[in-house]
């Protein structure tokens, strides 16, 4: 798992490319973690999902605790570039009504 961020103005870009499963939550939850409160007060957090190859129920869990900690930022956050499968488990879900796709 391979992360990525950027900020550009007052938008926090995440870049998330593999497997985001069990194997590799801990790690990109606590760096996805300190690059939110480094950046806290940002407008938003888009979170781009193109490079990411599988997703499991433990990336779900994941996204739906990035998003409570943005909340408490005031900060929205949205998906963007899901691959097919992914789209497919995050429509399922029901997540895109709290992080819509862009």
């Amino acid at each position: 798992m391979d992360l990525k961020w950027t900020r550009t103005g007052e938008n926090l870009y995440v870049y998330l490319t593999g497997e985001l499963d069990e194997h590799s939550v801990a790690a990109v939850r606590a760096e996805t973690d300190r690059i939110i409160d480094d950046n806290a007060g940002l407008s938003r957090a888009v979170f781009n999902l193109a490079g990411l190859r599988f997703m499991d129920s433990t990336g779900i869990g994941f996204l739906i605790g990035r998003y409570k900690r943005l909340k408490k930022y005031g900060m929205s956050m949205y998906l963007e570039n899901p691959e097919t499968s992914a789209d497919k488990i995050l429509s399922l879900s029901g997540l895109y009504s709290l992080m819509p796709k862009i």
